[in-house]
């Protein structure tokens, strides 16, 4: 794989997130995604993997390849946000605390290193 198809794969995968995290992302979403199981976090979720298809295509990932790396970012997506929002909801640090946004940055950073992940797993193999 060429360095350029992974760099369209990532940009590919940016504009998702932030379509996803910060645009499709609605308050029922961001309410209920630290309550294990509830439809909250399996939309949001469901909603990232979905949108991750394009950057799976021009990774060149095949039907099987894309349902495994599908599978695989639910259960870390979903985990991750679960986590922070227990965390969110257990501190209470509010937006002047900088320990929430090393919280959020953190949770960020895990969407992003999965995107890598993702991109690594098709460029070099497991």
């Amino acid at each position: 794989m060429s360095l350029e198809t992974a760099l369209w794969a990532l940009l590919a995968f940016q504009i998702k997130h932030y379509l996803c995290d910060f645009v499709l992302q609605s308050g029922y979403q961001v309410r209920t995604k630290g309550i294990y199981g509830h439809p909250g976090g399996f939309i949001h979720s469901g909603l990232h993997i979905i949108t991750s298809i394009p950057a799976l295509l021009i990774l060149g990932a095949d039907a099987r390849g894309i349902a495994i790396a599908m599978a695989a970012e639910f259960v870390v997506h979903y985990h991750t946000d679960w986590t922070k929002s227990q965390i969110d909801r257990r501190t209470q640090w509010g937006f002047d605390d900088a320990r929430h946004w090393m919280v959020f940055g953190a949770d960020q950073l895990i969407h992003q290193l999965t995107y890598w992940g993702m991109i690594w797993v098709f460029a070099f193999g497991l």
